[in-house]
C-alpha cells in the first residue's frame, strides 16, 4: 500500500478531493460513495497536524497498535509526523454516502492563535491523550457553514476563511480542556527516547527533520545524539533498515511494488537500484530465488 502524504497528497491525482488552502491552513472534504460494504482503505502520513471530522460514515485510523473508530458526528486530533492508516465506509441505508472535513493546521498558525486568544504555552510532563469526541450541536452547525465555501472558492476573501478557521480554534478549545491541553502540545517538542521513535518510524516516509520533532530536538542536536547510539548517520540506518526489512518482507512472498511502497521508497526503480547496491541482486532475482 503506497504511503500519501497529506495533506497535497489528498489534492492531486488520482484524489482531487476539494480543498480550501491558506497560509497555515488547509481544509480537504472527502464527500463520496464507497460503492460497497468493504468502504476504501488508505495509508497517509500526515506532515501537519490534522483535525478529521466525520459528518456521514465511518472512519476506522490505525496508529501502530492503536485504532481509533471516528463515527459520524466525532471528531479525532491528530499530531504532525504521524503515519495513520484509515478505512472510511459510508452509510448503507443513504447508498453508502461517506463525508468528512480534514483541517491541517500548521505550527505558526496555532501560534497566531494562542497569542491572539492570549493562552498561555506552559509545558507539561502529562501527555494530552488523543481521543475521539463527540461535535456539539456549535461545532456541528460550524462544520455545515464551512461546506458552501467549496463550491464557491474564487469568490472567497482569505482573511474571511482565516477568521473562520480561528472560529475553529476558539469553540475547539471551550469545548474540551484536553483538547486545549492537545492544541498546545502540537507546538511543543516533548523530549523521547531516540531508538523507540526511530524503531516506529524507519519504514515511514518521514523526513530527518520529522525524526528530529518526534524525539524532541532540533535537528542538529537529534543527528548528535543518533550518531552516539549507533555510530552512523541517521539516513545510513534507516535506509539499511528498509533494506534488511525489504529482503524479509520479499522472502514471504510478497510483490515487488508492494514491499516497495509499503516501506517509503521514491519508487520501484529506484528501491531496485538500492536494494541491489546492498545485496547484489535486484528485488525480483531475490524473490525468484
Amino acid at each position: 500500500m503506497k504511503v500519501l502524504k497529506v495533506p497535497m497528497g489528498l489534492m492531486n491525482a488520482p484524489y482531487y478531493h476539494n480543498a480550501l488552502t491558506l497560509d497555515g491552513l488547509s481544509i480537504v472534504e472527502s464527500c463520496t460513495h464507497t460503492n460497497s460494504a468493504g468502504g476504501v482503505r488508505a495509508s497517509m502520513f500526515l506532515e501537519e497536524a490534522i483535525l478529521l471530522v466525520v459528518l456521514e460514515g465511518q472512519n476506522v485510523l490505525t496508529h501502530g497498535k492503536v485504532e481509533y473508530v471516528v463515527r459520524k458526528n466525532e471528531m479525532i486530533l491528530l499530531k504532525k509526523a504521524t503515519q495513520v492508516t484509515h478505512h472510511k465506509t459510508g452509510d448503507p441505508e443513504k447508498n453508502h454516502a461517506y463525508d468528512s472535513l480534514m483541517f491541517f493546521l500548521k505550527e505558526e498558525f496555532i501560534i497566531d492563535f494562542m497569542k491572539m486568544a492570549k493562552i498561555e504555552s506552559t509545558a507539561t510532563a502529562e501527555t494530552a491523550m488523543t481521543m475521539v469526541k463527540p461535535v456539539n450541536e456549535r461545532l456541528l452547525n460550524f462544520f455545515y457553514s464551512v461546506k458552501p465555501y467549496f463550491n464557491d472558492q474564487e469568490q472567497i476573501d482569505s482573511g474571511l476563511m482565516r477568521l473562520k478557521m480561528l472560529e475553529l480554534l476558539y469553540d475547539l478549545t471551550s469545548t474540551d480542556k484536553n483538547l486545549l491541553q492537545q492544541l498546545l502540545q502540537l507546538r511543543q517538542q516533548v523530549y523521547a527516547d531516540i531508538p523507540a521513535v526511530v524503531e516506529e518510524n524507519y519504514a515511514n516516509p518521514v523526513s530527518l527533520s520529522d525524526l528530529a520533532y518526534l524525539c524532541g530536538r532540533s535537528l542538529s542536536s537529534f543527528k548528535r545524539d543518533f550518531y552516539a547510539i549507533y555510530q552512523t548517520t541517521p539516513a545510513t540506518w534507516i535506509r539499511e533498515r528498509r533494506l534488511a526489512k525489504a529482503r524479509e518482507m520479499l522472502s514471504t512472498g510478497m510483490g515487488v511494488k508492494e514491499v516497495c511502497y509499503s516501506l517509503g521508497f521514491e519508487s520501484p526503480a529506484h528501491f531496485s537500484r538500492l536494494f541491489k547496491g546492498h545485496f547484489g541482486q535486484t528485488p525480483s532475482e531475490m524473490k525468484v530465488v
